[in-house]
């Protein structure tokens, strides 16, 4: 009868526990907008929400934390030896909690932590500490999309390391919203649900679940990547055979498609160390063009690599070319480190390199040219916030138009409405007229636009800084919608078929809906999506490239799935 009552006491205790935790969560963690809170869902709208949990308010005091980490070893103590790691931000204070009480109770664990998104200073880590060999457990405050756990356990699984569980202290979602960690052999362990807070549990919905509709058939990574350098990079071109692209390390590289292998190399001369070519390549007619950091334009040939011509007035050459076949001519901004002459923009004959003619602007063109034959002229944005129109064939000076920040990527072209669409560093998206270059219209976002807008019938869809891209009527120039990533967008849009596809900084490939932005479907990379990713239509490949110097190709599997739409909350 003794032994009988201390169990009931303990179960009470036990009880006791939880409900003394659920009740602190309750009255200190979940806060509600009925009650007066303002709570902003959307960085760019200033959206509100009706409720969210902080549980920063409890887990940073002392009392609170202690409880949590002996519910934690309560778990866990049984298990076989493991290490265990947490997901920034809140996942550091539960890591040292856990780490703390393992000590105290002469059962000491390896803890560490991943990033957000990878340092860009110092010693440029995703993960904080050192990892060993042990499967791991990942904490977390809450789940909701279970996106930060995925891509967690994606960053482990390329360090060889291997997740077996997730513990964390509150689930929003139903349990088949987290069936994928299951497949990826990682079981879940919550303490409580949206239903012990009053609340019903969300249903599972296409943007949380992580997708399984794409494989990945090879990813190269390219050695020395500069990962504080986040900004639009060297995007792919494909021929039929190869995927080009420039490196951080001032490579040139050319790859077999099948099988991501190295078809050839091509290094640039003197550059900025870690900077060696941004510049998205253009290939044309068995010749690839681009520009590099030691100040050079270079012309290869796209089966060998060899040099056919080069051009080297520059310093810096940033800006990606563009080909006029019609003239025979290679435009390309230009980038000075002289007083009086900082940037512009040269005219290239195809075939050797000789300049036709060119024109400086008072500050550095990173911007990158776009030839229009319907107008006859070529359109370059510059970094002292001018887009200027020049006629092609002989560079005068047809009309400039001042915007309030650097123009740093590619204007588009309507040739419907005979207007050129640009956006600015000072997250304006402005439409002008051809003709003349007079304003038109223009859109505010955010957060500066580092895009190329695209045109595609009657929309134009842009992205920006402030994580999301836009899709306007460009024949009332209403919003059509907006959809929000979870990361900044410097990446460009892309139409294939029946989708847009745009890559962003929390490292999602999105697939979209045009018409309406509902999410179809994603692929999720480690590292921030930067450019645009290029499509083979006869192989049905994607090729993705990253700010880590990486490419993945990538296709759809013959086992895809239909995705949930569910309510927002």
């Amino acid at each position: 009868m003794h032994t009988k009552n201390i169990r009931i006491t303990k179960a009470i205790s036990e009880r006791g526990k939880y409900e003394d935790l659920r009740e602190a969560i309750s009255s200190t963690v979940f806060v509600q907008a009925e009650k007066g809170a303002v709570i902003i869902g959307s960085e760019p709208t200033g959206e509100r929400n009706p409720w969210i949990f902080d549980f920063r308010a409890l887990l940073l005091q002392s009392k609170w934390l202690d409880r949590y980490a002996e519910i934690f070893w309560e778990r866990y103590a049984s298990n076989p030896p493991f290490q265990v790691g947490g997901i920034e931000t809140a996942g550091i204070a539960l890591v040292a909690a856990i780490v703390m009480k393992g000590e105290e109770r002469g059962t000491p664990v390896n803890g560490f932590y991943i990033r957000k998104s990878r340092k860009r200073q110092g010693l440029v880590k995703y993960i904080e500490g050192t990892l060993n060999d042990l499967p791991i457990v990942l904490v977390d405050d809450l789940m909701n999309s279970g996106q930060s756990i995925d891509k967690g356990i994606d960053i482990l699984s390329q360090e060889g390391k291997k997740v077996t569980g997730v513990f964390v202290i509150l689930a929003f979602r139903t349990d088949d919203a987290y069936v994928h960690l299951k497949e990826k052999g990682a079981s879940l362990t919550h303490l409580f649900t949206l239903t012990d807070f009053g609340m019903p549990l969300l249903r599972s919905k296409a943007p949380e679940i992580p997708d399984d509709s794409f494989d990945v058939m090879w990813r190269y990574a390219a050695p020395n990547p500069s990962y504080h350098l986040v900004v639009q990079k060297s995007a792919p071109v494909l021929d039929d055979e190869r995927v080009f692209l420039g490196c951080d390390d001032g490579t040139f590289r050319a790859l077999n498609q099948k099988t991501g292998e190295i078809d050839w190399e091509f290094s640039v001369g003197h550059h900025p160390r870690g900077k060696g070519i941004l510049s998205s390549p253009t290939l044309h007619e068995g010749v690839v063009y681009f520009g590099a950091y030691d100040g050079v334009v270079y012309a290869l040939d796209a089966k060998t690599g060899k040099k056919i011509w080069s051009y080297d007035d520059a310093d810096w050459i940033g800006s990606s070319p563009d080909v006029a076949s019609d003239l025979g001519l290679l435009f390309i901004g230009l980038e000075f480190g002289l007083w009086r002459k900082r940037g512009g923009i040269a005219a290239l004959d195809l075939k050797t390199g000789v300049p036709r003619w060119t024109a400086y602007h008072t500050d550095l063109t990173h911007g990158s040219p776009l030839y229009i034959p319907e107008e006859s002229f070529v359109v370059i944005g510059s970094n002292d916030g001018a887009l200027y129109a020049y006629d092609a064939k002989t560079g005068s000076l047809r009309w400039k138009y001042p915007s309030r920040g650097d123009i740093k990527t590619r204007p588009a072209y309507d040739t419907k409405r005979r207007i050129v669409i640009f956006g600015s560093m000072d997250g304006t998206l402005y439409v002008l007229s051809a003709r003349d270059g007079s304003p038109l219209y223009a859109r505010e976002t955010g957060a500066g636009i580092y895009s190329t807008p695209l045109v595609h019938g009657d929309t134009v869809y842009v992205a920006s800084l402030d994580k999301c891209i836009y899709a306007i009527n460009s024949v009332n120039w209403k919003d059509r919608w907006v959809y929000e990533t979870k990361g900044r967008i410097f990446a460009s849009p892309l139409i294939t078929g029946d989708s847009l596809w745009i890559g962003s900084n929390d490292g999602r490939l999105y697939e979209l809906n045009p018409d309406t932005g509902t999410l179809k479907h994603f692929f999720q990379a480690t590292e921030r999506i930067v450019n645009a990713a290029c499509y083979n239509a006869s192989t049905k490949r994607f090729f993705v490239p990253t700010v880590a110097n990486e490419l993945y190709c990538i296709e759809r599997n013959s086992g895809d799935r239909t995705l949930i739409e569910a309510s927002s909350i």
